[in-house]
């Protein structure tokens, strides 16, 4: 037997939600076949097989909670086991089991009388105090009361044979964080800080992913490490646009010529020129650790949250290969198939929110990073050009910097060279 664990990934992840099992016991699997699609802090993968052989018992549910260093997932490849058996909790036997304290969920869940060996799941053993009371509920419903900090045991089930369901879990959550009545002061509070405090029974609740969780503890950690500041303009790129179409029909359908590359090529010498935008404070030391490679993350939209897939070496590229590399990212993005190494290296950030219609916005920083751009979408406006009104084509953008060592007057100095750049799309592929 190989008893497969769960396999340390890197990046700190330590944990992962086993989404969905994509083989079943008894069926062949081969070595690197895909056996599980895996939700961890940073990206959705699936794991493959470290061996050939016949499924033997899946050790988690899906939405169960995998650590790293535990098994799965066990299969059977004829060889010995590869773990000691003192490591796997001993089945109880059936003529052991109390038949009323069995229920039909998937599968059936079974709570023996006898002694179960110890569980790291929602337990805490103390010395002279009796053992908790043993609880009958699916994983789905434990790792819902790990998520809403409540003690599983605590709570009274009302499901067959005294499970705890989900409606049992989230009804005491919500009598445990009713406030206290000398807590709030409704006179003096605002009415709708009162309302959101308040849990009406029209409300539905779920859980936070862990890529959630991971984009809401970025986000924190941008606001309260960095000091933002954001600048807006629009600029001319008439000649962009005109220079774009004809442009198209040289390439062909076979590369989708967006905006995105010259904008990103523009950038690139904005960064050569003002290199304190792709640089990082090190505030260990007191110092600014400047990057010396140009990798641009792409805030991407997908179906589980923001995604910042990384187009590496853009100074090296062409427009073409730029265009090929951000629809290859955007589309593993979208099929979840991004792995750690496309989120991690980039040294600035760009959030293309005219691709869904936006114009402007105050992006956050991709923390630690110095500085992003926000772009949005293109559209005519009467403009002056030679002293007489006429049609421009105007893009929107919002830059915001790190204040800390970027200076707002180096922000319109970063967002005119663009312009600048842009305005003469051909001298712009000669400079870069």
């Amino acid at each position: 037997m190989f008893e497969y664990k769960f396999p340390d990934i890197g990046e700190g992840i330590n944990e992962g939600t086993l989404i969905k099992w994509l083989v079943k016991e008894g069926e062949e699997v081969k070595e690197g076949q895909d056996l599980a699609e895996v939700e961890t802090d940073k990206m959705t993968t699936n794991i493959p097989s470290a061996a050939t052989g016949v499924v033997h018992k899946l050790h988690v549910e899906e939405y169960g909670t995998l650590e790293v260093g535990k098994v799965f997932i066990t299969i059977d490849d004829q060889s010995e086991t590869s773990e000691p058996a003192s490591e796997k909790p001993e089945t109880p036997k059936i003529e052991d089991v109390d038949p009323d304290e069995k229920a039909g969920v998937v599968g059936e869940l079974v709570s023996s009388r006898d002694e179960l060996p110890p569980s790291d799941e929602g337990r805490v053993v103390q010395k002279k105090e009796p053992p908790k009371k043993k609880v009958l509920a699916t994983p789905v419903a434990r790792k819902m009361a790990k998520d809403l900090e409540v003690d599983i045991s605590q709570i009274e089930g009302t499901g067959p044979g005294g499970r705890v369901l989900k409606e049992d879990i989230q009804k005491f959550a919500d009598r445990k964080e009713e406030p206290k009545e000398e807590t709030v002061d409704v006179s003096s509070t605002p009415a709708a800080f009162v309302k959101a405090t308040v849990h009406t029974p029209e409300e539905r609740r779920e859980p936070l992913t862990r890529i959630r969780k991971t984009i809401v503890q970025r986000m924190i950690e941008s606001k309260q490490n960095l000091v933002h500041t954001t600048m807006i303009e629009e600029i001319e790129v008439s000649n962009l646009v005109s220079f774009r179409e004809r442009m198209k029909k040289q390439v062909g359908e076979d590369v989708k010529l967006t905006y995105l590359p010259f904008i990103m090529k523009a950038l690139v010498l904005a960064l050569k020129e003002f290199p304190v935008f792709n640089s990082v404070l090190d505030e260990a030391s007191d110092e600014i650790s400047y990057k010396l490679n140009y990798n641009i993350g792409i805030a991407t939209d997908t179906d589980r949250g923001l995604v910042v897939p990384v187009v590496f070496d853009v100074d090296r590229k062409s427009i073409i290969d730029l265009a090929h590399g951000i629809e290859e990212v955007a589309n593993l993005a979208r099929d979840n198939k991004l792995t750690l190494e496309h989120l991690r290296g980039g040294t600035f950030s760009i959030t293309n929110y005219g691709a869904i219609g936006g114009s402007f916005g105050t992006p956050i920083i991709n923390y630690p990073e110095s500085a992003i751009l926000g772009i949005g979408r293109i559209q005519q406006k009467p403009i002056v050009k030679d002293g007489k009104i006429t049609i421009g084509q105007m893009l929107p953008l919002s830059l915001s910097i790190d204040h800390r060592i970027i200076d707002g007057a180096s922000g319109v100095r970063f967002i005119r060279l663009i312009e600048e750049a842009l305005q003469d799309p051909e001298l712009l592929l000669l400079r870069s």
